[in-house]
């Protein structure tokens, strides 16, 4: 009894020594814990602070950078929308060899009316395998390249020419002329309204009209730029299968001396053709003059020519008196 007594006595103690030791370490465990804690917050932090500290001249070069990446890419973006603004004057012609040329053409005219556009011109000239027909098409600009292809594909493609007219700077020029002249003539209007006499009301209405013919001048040029730029014109040449191409244009070398030969040459049949022209024209007028000459002096030297004038009657000499003979 006394043996289990003492055993139970030490497993008592070992259970309170291992109980106490459990809550020492807990609160031990407690206290590192918050230490560790803000030991690591301050790792942490310092870890942070230094990342921060390393970094800033990074950042401080991503920071510089970032602006100029975006406007790199505002940049690129500007460029496309002027590119997209870009007002562009597309003129293209294109010469096929066809088999039918009347079928071939309708196929065109429906093609072009299919694209939202419209026939321009049309000349034909119909004599079986030389038959011809000049098509002048005026299609949207976004459609220009798609029209152009599909016309080659109606045959053998001759010759292609296409060129671009970039007329944005004039457009622009344009729609600012068009603002101060509007601005002018709405001022010219206002003072139209506030004139006192005679003189200032019609010197205004002159200045307003003026004004005014300046601005639709402006206008119609603008009417005719966005019209060139929204519809595209292309020449359609096609022709039979016997048809003779006409000659390409002159290329655009105008120096050297056979251009020069070649264009003094030129200079003097066009003035030979005009001289000639002239005098046929005058050709019937001087037979007339030359018959009418020769009848007046064919007449002139028929008529009789008249007698001589009688010589007028001799003034008598007064008899001289015998008596004044006498003194003498």
């Amino acid at each position: 009894m006394a043996a289990l007594a003492a055993g139970g006595l030490a497993a008592g103690l070992a259970l309170a020594g291992c109980g106490a030791s459990a809550n020492d370490s807990g609160s031990s465990g407690d206290a590192v814990a918050p230490a560790a804690a803000e030991g690591g917050g301050s790792v942490a932090r310092e870890q942070t602070n230094a990342g921060g500290d390393a970094s800033a001249p990074d950042q401080a070069k991503a920071a510089e950078g970032a602006p100029n990446q975006t406007q790199a890419q505002g940049g690129a973006g500007d460029v496309d929308l002027v590119v997209d603004q870009r007002q562009i004057i597309y003129t293209g012609s294109i010469m096929v060899r066809v088999e039918n040329v009347e079928r071939t053409a309708a196929e065109i005219t429906s093609l072009v009316a299919g694209a939202g556009g419209f026939i321009g011109g049309d000349k034909r000239t119909d004599d079986g395998g030389r038959s011809e027909a000049v098509l002048t098409l005026r299609v949207p600009a976004n459609r220009f390249t798609s029209v152009v292809d599909e016309i080659a594909g109606k045959g053998t493609d001759d010759r292609r020419e296409i060129s671009t007219q970039d007329v944005t700077e004039d457009v622009v020029d344009l729609d600012a002329r068009i603002i101060t002249q509007r601005a002018r003539v709405e001022s010219a209007r206002r003072l139209l309204g506030q004139a006192k006499t005679i003189n200032d009301l019609v010197s205004l209405e002159n200045e307003l009209g003026r004004r005014e013919a300046d601005l639709a001048s402006l206008e119609g040029k603008k009417r005719r730029l966005a019209d060139l730029t929204a519809l595209s014109t292309i020449t359609a040449t096609l022709l039979g299968p016997d048809a003779q191409a006409p000659p390409p244009p002159p290329d655009d070398d105008n120096t050297g001396f056979l251009t020069g030969l070649r264009g003094g040459w030129n200079a003097f049949t066009a003035t030979l053709g005009v001289a000639l022209t002239v005098l046929g024209a005058l050709v019937p007028w001087l037979v007339l003059v030359g018959l009418g000459l020769l009848v007046f002096v064919y007449v002139r030297r028929r008529r009789p020519r008249p007698a001589a004038a009688l010589a007028g009657p001799a003034i008598p000499t007064q008899p001289v008196a015998a008596d004044e003979t006498e003194k003498v």
